[in-house]
């Protein structure tokens, strides 16, 4: 399976100083691709035509479909003809497919739909903790920025990484937020990526949605550089999820559990 190109050239008419220039500019692709689960369509999502086969497995965990990667008997994806093929080890009861199909837009809000009952599920409270400091939380921001090429090149993307205190081990880009979640999450899964002792850095808001879906993934930490919500942060209070955000320069505020934050190395 080869990915799609995520960046298509566009002609433009930039409007600067008064003047209009006709030039080649640089967008997101947005990609549709239909899940078939067992034989039968369970939903379609927009994407990113990259990191499908880890999209496909994240997305099937954060329906709490699959708690593991082995869950998954095959799992075929056709980019030509935009369909994800999975077989699972099992039959899906006729609640889990909820609908006979769903769409699920890459917008952020209600086009991406949550179930509490699904929340309920995956979502866990973190129990095993770590702590780490300033100067390696700004450290890694520094370096999930230096990586985030497709967004400098069309402001159009997310990125969402998964890092251990010293670097960034995997990194994910989508148009949709919870879509580069959920390729981080697949990563995990099929490379049975530790949890213990690492970090989500994320790209964006950090809203109630993205909180719960660090919370499915089982990770305490989550690092942005942008801001969260209320909702968000009562909820990481109450899940033991570390939240970091406004991490810029050299500056970045600490929300929940600060005793899992280290001002000073102690080395």
């Amino acid at each position: 399976m080869e990915d799609k190109p995520i960046i298509q050239s566009w002609t433009i008419h930039k409007y600067e100083n008064q003047s209009v220039t006709q030039l080649e500019d640089e967008v997101a692709v947005e990609f549709a691709l239909t899940i078939v689960i067992n034989g039968k369509e369970y939903a379609t999502m927009v994407c990113s035509p990259c990191q499908l086969e880890e999209l496909v497995i994240g997305f099937l965990a954060s329906e709490a479909l699959i708690l593991t990667y082995e869950e998954i008997q095959t799992l075929q994806v056709d980019v030509g003809a935009g369909f994800a093929y999975v077989d699972l080890k099992k039959e899906l009861l006729d609640t889990d497919w909820g609908r006979t199909k769903r769409f699920i837009g890459s917008c952020c809000g209600k086009s991406r739909e949550f179930y509490y009952t699904q929340d309920a599920k995956t979502a866990r409270t973190i129990v095993h903790k770590h702590q780490i400091i300033i100067e390696d939380i700004i450290h890694l921001m520094k370096a999930f920025q230096q990586q985030s090429d497709d967004f400098k090149r069309t402001g159009g993307v997310h990125q969402a990484a998964l890092a251990s205190k010293e670097s960034i081990q995997y990194r994910a880009v989508d148009i949709g937020r919870h879509n580069a979640l959920d390729k981080v999450y697949g990563y995990m899964l099929r490379e049975h990526s530790p949890r213990r002792n690492a970090q989500i850095v994320f790209s964006g808001r950090i809203s109630s949605e993205v909180l719960l879906k660090v919370a499915k993934i089982g990770i305490g930490f989550i690092l942005s550089p942008s801001a969260p919500t209320d909702l968000a942060l009562r909820l990481a209070n109450d899940l033991n999820i570390t939240t970091v955000g406004f991490i810029r320069n050299n500056r970045l505020n600490i929300y929940t559990h600060p005793e899992n934050i280290i001002h000073e190395s102690t080395s």
